[in-house]
């Protein structure tokens, strides 16, 4: 999806991870030029950046296809994480109690844009 000024964007929705956990990843992305945003994403320790490198080299994609970018001039724009829907679930507990168990979705945007970093 082309937005103004020469951005592009991809969007993961109900992605069954906690947006949270997902910041924490995108921070270190936003910003960067894909090359070194997709070798971060590599090599990071967390189950989130797989869904995220998904996004990012959707965006990619996108840019290249729809707007005709080469991938080696992007850079990561905007990253992003909002909350989705929360999907409630119980617990048993002893002497008939139930415990809710929270379990949280998020919409992960990526948005790349050609920039100077090459």
């Amino acid at each position: 999806m082309a937005l103004e000024n020469g951005e592009v964007k991809a969007v993961a929705r109900f992605i069954r991870m906690s947006p949270h956990k997902v910041r924490r990843v995108l921070d270190q992305i936003r910003g960067r030029s894909y090359r070194e945003a997709l070798i971060i994403l590599e090599f990071m320790p967390y189950r989130a950046c797989e869904p995220i490198l998904k996004v990012l080299r959707s965006a990619v994609a996108n840019a290249e296809h729809n707007e005709g970018y080469t991938p080696a001039d992007l850079v990561v724009a905007q990253a992003f994480a909002d909350q989705g829907p929360v999907l409630k679930r119980f617990r048993p507990r002893a002497q008939g109690r139930a415990y809710q168990i929270r379990k949280p979705t998020c919409h992960i945007t990526i948005t790349v844009a050609p920039g100077a970093e090459a």
